[in-house]
């Protein structure tokens, strides 16, 4: 039995039609990946941007990369052409980056915001009056 088909099929039978599966691949190989994607899966979730550019140039171009971890501003060049989705914009100057890299790709690039709502100083994000600062400004 093939492990990566037999995880990939009972967590397909057990969510909601409609619910989108982000594969992690981060620390995985391109040939597990390529494993996954001839098993049908198409979303691949990474968290490092020179790992990511790397995957992207070995593997399928109609994968949806979505970028999952904390990214740094002067990484934003290397996933601008290609990824289709940040899960981690936790700062108005990575947001800037952002914006900029998509640009001089000729692109748009879906964010999603991180709310730092935890006491935990170890936590990131925008503060949550910042961020309702940040969207009433747009």
């Amino acid at each position: 039995m093939n492990m990566i088909k037999d995880n990939l099929d009972k967590l397909r039978k057990s969510i909601p039609t409609g619910v989108k599966i982000v594969a992690v691949s981060k620390f995985h190989p391109v040939e597990t990946i390529q494993e996954a994607y001839d098993f049908g899966q198409r979303i691949f979730g990474e968290s490092r941007a020179q790992e990511l550019k790397e995957k992207y140039e070995k593997l399928p171009k109609d994968i949806e990369w979505h970028f999952i971890g904390n990214l740094q501003r002067n990484k934003v060049k290397y996933i601008a052409p290609f990824v289709y989705l940040i899960h981690s914009m936790d700062n108005e100057r990575l947001m800037l980056e952002i914006e900029k890299q998509a640009a001089a790709n000729n692109r748009k690039i879906p964010c999603l915001l991180q709310i730092h709502i935890a006491q935990e100083e170890t936590k990131g994000g925008f503060l949550p009056d910042e961020c309702r600062q940040f969207l009433a400004t747009g």
